[in-house]
């Protein structure tokens, strides 16, 4: 009882419900004419010097109109509600390698890209490819139309670039953790304390080559007043697949449950309609993110295309120790322990923009 005592809810930003923000747009940042002006004629820079995105760094294209602006997107990523959409870049007008330049640019200031595949994509690609549903086991979820369940990914920051949309739906959708642990902690306070406790979580679902089964992390960290949350129910769950994990109790699958339960509660999620152009920057530690099924255009070159980017982000955030998926992050700089690239990797920014054409 002493531990339940001492949890209490989180009061700040991070803490919100999807009804309220859909009321405002504190959580739009409009670029003016001067910053997209700034961007382009950077992104256009950026193309013909074709840098090696492996070793190119920030201060190779200094922000002056926009500088201000990334550090603002940043504290509102660490610290306030944990996201921002960015709006105004004229995609429309750009060729695919300008907008990657422009989104790239953009990334190194708010961190460090890191690899997303065995092939080395600093740049990744949310465009269908198959018409798997996400109950085949083989559905790759960047490459499908159906919808995706709230998950944390395993960067500090994941962000996407709208360079076309849907023809209809593939809305993104993210729900606050803290307001999932509030939830929590009013209606089963008895229950919160084990949110805080290690789980087993399925490594080898998450990763083919993963060096173990599993790994563990508590789903909340509450560290020097910071709230954090890695959440992802389906694979604590699968977990329990490994003979040498201990069986989970059940008081921890109730609770289970019920943050699946209140996760998907009428007006705890907030759902934007990205638009051509748009940047969405989010933190793994606030939000939780998903997105709507959809239907596509059925000309490939019209078809729904989002860029992502997975970023490392320094910014002294404090977590309990183990706190995370404990795998080895995968540096821009080289493969993965420093063995040979994969012969099918790029590094140009012309290849990068280019969706890979798997299912």
């Amino acid at each position: 009882m002493a531990v339940i005592e001492t949890l209490a809810p989180v009061t700040t930003d991070a803490a919100w419900r999807g009804d309220a923000l859909m009321g405002q747009d504190s959580w739009i940042y409009r670029l003016t004419d001067a910053q997209v002006a700034e961007l382009e004629e950077l992104g256009r820079r950026f193309v013909e010097a074709d840098p090696d995105l492996r070793f190119v760094q920030a201060s190779d294209y200094p922000l002056v109109e926009c500088a201000q602006a990334v550090k603002d997107w940043g504290r509102d990523v660490d610290y306030g509600r944990g996201f921002v959409l960015v709006r105004g870049l004229r995609t429309h007008l750009y060729s695919d390698a300008l907008s990657a330049a422009i989104y790239y640019i953009l990334g190194l200031y708010m961190g460090d890209p890191i690899r997303q595949n065995e092939m080395g994509d600093l740049i990744d690609h949310v465009y269908a490819t198959s018409d798997k549903t996400m109950d085949d086991p083989t559905a790759l979820s960047a490459k499908v139309r159906d919808k995706l369940v709230y998950h944390s990914d395993s960067s500090d920051i994941v962000a996407l670039m709208c360079l076309r949309p849907a023809r209809e739906g593939g809305a993104s959708c993210l729900v606050s953790g803290a307001e999932i642990y509030n939830e929590i902690l009013r209606r089963r306070p008895d229950l919160a304390p084990l949110l805080l406790e290690p789980f087993h979580w399925d490594w080898k679902k998450q990763d083919h080559s993963a060096p173990a089964n599993t790994y563990t992390s508590p789903i909340v960290s509450m560290k020097d007043g910071v709230f954090s949350m890695y959440a992802g129910s389906l694979y604590i769950l699968t977990a329990q697949d490994y003979p040498e994990v201990p069986r989970i109790t059940p008081e921890q699958v109730e609770v289970l449950r019920l943050f699946d339960e209140i996760t998907y509660e009428p007006g705890m999620a907030i759902e934007m309609d990205f638009r051509p152009g748009d940047i969405q920057w989010l933190s793994n530690y606030s939000a939780l993110h998903a997105r709507t099924s959809f239907s596509d255009w059925p000309e490939p070159q019209r078809r729904r295309h989002l860029l992502r980017l997975w970023l490392s982000r320094d910014a002294g955030r404090p977590v309990v120790d183990g706190f995370g998926k404990n795998g080895v992050v995968q540096v821009r700089q080289h493969a993965r322990d420093g063995g040979a690239e994969h012969p099918d990797a790029h590094f140009d920014i012309a290849s990068i923009a280019v969706p890979r054409l798997i299912s």
